[in-house]
């Protein structure tokens, strides 16, 4: 299977955070986003950030940045159809989406995703966890971006409606640890940091 394109989501308010861009807050010797583009760059064929408002705040990445095509931040899925559009334009098949606030997700992401949605048509799949689906790192085939624009328009928000409505499988991550912690507080931050150092 041809190596996804990445995009990496950004698009949540931070409201627990006191507003502005988790992924902008400083980890280790960067920030968090940082983090995300060392780990999600060897995986993928090339990344993206969807984010709203001013794209200059990421300019130091040197990446695109996505805005949401559908208003009113629907959620994580309007972030989806922002790389799946951006990637039909590349020329790509599919593209693999992580949190922007989530460092620490697994080195083999995308392979094991693909694994899970082998032979399928349309290659859809989710990571998940023993605790449940992890919504905003998936698989997701450009061969269904019109279908997901127009359940967005209709007003779905729910990712998994939409990946079950499509037989979305599941990739299953039961590794030690919390690969798909995420940080919503400055008190995970503290954590954060405390798992970065560990990880050096």
């Amino acid at each position: 299977m041809k190596q996804p394109l990445g995009v990496i989501l950004a698009g949540g308010k931070a409201t627990r955070m006191g507003g502005g861009d988790k992924g902008l807050l400083p980890l280790s010797e960067g920030t968090i986003l940082d983090q995300v583009i060392a780990r999600l760059s060897p995986q993928v064929a090339g990344m993206a950030i969807n984010a709203n408002g001013e794209a200059e705040r990421f300019a130091a990445l040197g990446l695109p940045v996505l805005p949401d095509s559908i208003a009113d931040y629907p959620g994580p899925l309007a972030g989806v159809l922002a790389g799946l559009d951006w990637a039909a334009g590349q020329g790509a098949e599919s593209v693999v989406s992580v949190a922007a606030d989530t460092p620490f997700f697994p080195h083999d992401l995308v392979s094991r995703l693909q694994f899970a949605a082998e032979d399928m048509e349309h290659p859809l799949a989710l990571a998940a966890t023993p605790d449940g689906r992890q919504p905003t790192f998936g698989l997701w085939p450009v061969a269904l971006r019109d279908d997901l624009r127009a359940a967005l328009q209709d007003g779905l928000r729910k990712v998994v409606m939409w990946t079950d409505r499509h037989g979305g499988r599941e990739a299953l991550f039961d590794e030690a640890g919390e690969p798909f912690f995420n940080v919503n507080t400055p008190e995970d931050l503290d954590k954060a940091q405390a798992m970065a150092g560990g990880q050096a």
